[in-house]
């Protein structure tokens, strides 16, 4: 196939750029021009993969504001109102992201969204580009037959999943608070001459030429309400932080890590981390009372435990999770869905403390693989992190389930099979 121009927007942490930013070098490397359109922060990150970039609003905060993002963070990670918080944060900018997503896609001969933006489908319409959308977690399908674990109710799911009816009837109850809240896109729309469409956050987000799952086979499988053109690549994996010219694993943390038994890794990928609280300072009280050494990733210097850490315990910024986490004994983290991917690849057992958005439902779901256990954000303290680790690291059952899953995931190839889509629709 003659090389195409390939328009990738995306909007979020690190999360939500880094599984497009894996889809753009696979489509690179077959002779395309991926474009990823995406928040000013971004740019170095772009530059140090030669991807164009073009700059989408609104701006965020950038690594070196760090009492902005804590304070917005704080407020996106809350389990009952996070979610409608980060749709806050975009619908007052619905012109803004048109305008600067429309000028992206000069000369595009195909745009792939992702579903935060909310006017990716708006510009393909009017500009009769081919349009292949995707979702990041199983959650955003918002399956009748898969019903989700939702953050501000955890516990419906016990109901819903044994109701498709019960499920579709919160659904529409969903969909029309949703809808006042989407007013600025359906006013947008309008404004555009075009109608008002499906529900953006519903129906609305899917292409109908294809819709891409971008996480792996083992977390979900299409259901008969899925778009019949859904495809689950597998998880698109990427994990360089690129920042302040960081590529790969410290030698100082390579050290570590050769230097003693495999730790308890804990992270709180690449948001939460800003609204850590006792986070750090409970996880190494536990580990140390468990008689393991423990490593912490702290995202920021602000959430370095005070003093000098003990020995067997090392704490670091950031690193490539891929380097890592496979010589971990055991990982605790947040449950996103791009933590969670790197999690099941590494073949670990996992605890998962989930914040908010997709975080309870994906946790669920590598619960019920077999290979981790949850708790809920509020409850995780010194005390239940020791009683909920011991069940991981003394159970055999959890690292068996692990290593099988880890297997299936690694083998996967998101990318590839994203990017073979993408032509298929180019060609089509």
């Amino acid at each position: 196939m003659t090389g195409k121009r390939i328009v990738l927007s995306t909007f979020g942490s690190f999360g939500d750029v880094h599984p497009y930013v894996a889809i753009a070098l696979e489509l690179k490397a077959r002779g395309h021009t991926p474009v990823i359109a995406t928040s000013e922060v971004y740019r170095e990150k772009m530059a140090a993969q030669e991807i164009e970039f073009v700059p989408v609003r609104p701006d965020m905060p950038s690594y070196d504001q760090p009492d902005e993002l804590a304070e917005l963070v704080e407020g996106l990670m809350d389990p009952r109102q996070g979610s409608e918080r980060v749709m806050q944060l975009l619908l007052p900018h619905m012109r803004d992201i048109y305008e600067d997503l429309n000028a992206a896609v000069d000369g595009a001969d195909l745009l792939l969204t992702h579903p935060l933006p909310l006017v990716g489908p708006i510009v393909a319409q009017m500009r009769k580009l081919p349009w292949v959308s995707s979702v990041l977690a199983p959650i955003s399908f918002f399956s009748v037959y898969d019903p989700p674990v939702l953050p501000q109710l955890p516990a419906l799911y016990h109901l819903l999943r044994f109701s498709p009816g019960l499920t579709r009837a919160l659904f529409r109850q969903a969909a029309k608070k949703l809808d006042r809240l989407m007013e600025p896109v359906y006013r947008l729309r309008a404004e555009l001459g075009l109608p008002r469409g499906e529900q953006p956050l519903f129906g609305g987000q899917h292409s109908p030429a294809s819709v891409l799952g971008l996480f792996s086979n083992v977390l979900a499988q299409p259901q008969r309400d899925w778009p019949a053109n859904s495809v689950v690549t597998g998880f698109c994996f990427y994990d360089r932080r690129d920042f302040f010219g960081e590529t790969r694993m410290s030698n100082e943390l390579k050290t570590f890590l050769d230097d003693g038994p495999p730790p308890i890794i804990f992270t709180l990928g690449s948001s939460a981390f800003w609204a850590a609280r006792d986070f750090y300072n409970d996880s190494m009280a536990a580990a140390a009372e468990l008689g393991r050494r423990a490593l912490l990733l702290i995202g920021h210097v602000r959430n370095l435990p005070p003093g000098a850490l003990p020995a067997g315990v090392a704490a670091f910024e950031y690193a490539p999770y891929s380097e890592v986490l496979p010589r971990a004994c055991a990982i605790v983290h947040q449950g996103g869905v791009g933590t969670t991917g790197q999690g099941l690849r590494s073949g670990r057992p996992v605890l998962i403390m989930p914040h908010a958005h997709d975080q309870f439902d994906n946790a669920a779901r590598v619960v019920r693989l077999g290979c981790g256990r949850a708790l809920a954000r509020p409850r995780y303290n010194r005390r239940t992190a020791i009683r909920e680790m011991r069940k991981l690291l003394d159970e055999p059952r959890y690292g068996e389930s692990a290593e099988r899953i880890g297997k299936i995931v690694r083998e996967e190839q998101g990318a590839k099979v994203a990017a073979d889509e993408i032509e298929r629709v180019l060609n089509s």
